[in-house]
């Protein structure tokens, strides 16, 4: 049995990446998770969603990102992006990672692309900074309060992950500065002393700033697939008197698409977080160590193609 461990070790895997990208079965499952690989491959998508009542969030895929020529194409990609929402009239924002804007490279360089990206989102669009490896948790918070802070841009938002231990912290710091937060329990390998090892922690720590977050946050983004933190979310909410419309649940393309109806029935905001782009090998495998049924679906794929 392929194990979580395992499966992240295997996202950062060069030679099995150029395995499962060349690899027609295991592209066309891979489908399920991501849009396609470029902006025009996920109108589709994104109306289909749009049209049942959720709203998307869109990410193009690629970080550790090393030359500037990359990062120049990244950024470029991003400000097409903006404009092809308008232009096609898509319920939808963006979320990027400061890697693909030349975080690793030069931290005037990520600051100076986010500026123009926000500059480019202007007032109709957000933007959500996604947060990657407890490597990056300082550097990111650092660059996104020199954005809000500094810079004075109340476009763009960031995430925080539940399993890492200072998270307590940054969560009060980001609701005293009126920042709009995605919560998500994390999906990269790390040390025991930097996060929670056990689940029950890590689900402990949710709920709590899960309940910081929908008290005091602005317009929160409850990310989370687990039936048992949606219902904790939805019993607070309820026993604090806590209008649905002041908080959104969030999810993965193509994960749990019918616990994604069912909140919209309900009366819950979702947005859905749709990913794009031909780097979307490590993104599948870290979904499919969060979630290792994924990986019968990907399986029984491959099976039935024989």
């Amino acid at each position: 049995m392929i194990g979580r461990s395992m499966l992240l070790q295997m996202a950062n895997s060069k030679k099995l990446e150029a395995f499962v990208r060349g690899n027609r079965v295991s592209s066309r499952s891979a489908s399920r998770f991501v849009a396609g690989e470029t902006i025009q491959s996920i109108t589709g998508p994104v109306r289909d969603l749009n049209n049942q009542g959720i709203s998307v969030s869109l990410d193009h895929l690629g970080e550790s990102v090393t030359t500037k020529e990359e990062v120049a194409e990244t950024v470029a990609i991003y400000l097409s992006l903006f404009r092809h929402i308008s232009a096609d009239k898509l319920n939808a924002n963006v979320s990027l990672k400061l890697t693909a804007l030349g975080l690793d490279i030069d931290v005037q360089l990520c600051y100076d692309n986010m500026v123009r990206i926000l500059t480019s989102a202007g007032s109709e669009q957000f933007v959500r900074i996604d947060m990657e490896g407890s490597a990056y948790t300082q550097s990111t918070l650092d660059l996104f309060y020199r954005l809000w802070r500094d810079g004075g841009h109340r476009n763009v938002g960031v995430v925080i992950q539940s399993y890492l231990r200072r998270s307590e912290q940054d969560i009060e710091d980001l609701i005293a500065a009126g920042a709009r937060v995605r919560l998500c329990k994390g999906a990269y390998k790390e040390p025991d002393e930097l996060a929670f090892p056990d689940k029950a922690d890590v689900d402990a720590s949710y709920i709590r700033l899960m309940k910081r977050l929908l008290s005091d946050g602005v317009y929160p983004g409850i990310a989370t697939h687990d039936p048992a933190m949606i219902s904790a979310t939805r019993e607070y909410a309820a026993s604090e008197e806590i209008a649905p419309d002041r908080f959104e649940f969030q999810m993965l393309f193509g994960i749990r698409r019918d616990l994604q109806s069912k909140l919209v029935r309900d009366g819950y905001g979702m947005r859905v977080y749709v990913p794009f782009g031909t780097h979307w090998y490590p993104y599948l495998m870290r979904r499919l160590a969060e979630r290792p049924s994924n990986l019968w679906f990907v399986v029984k794929n491959v099976l039935r193609a024989r």
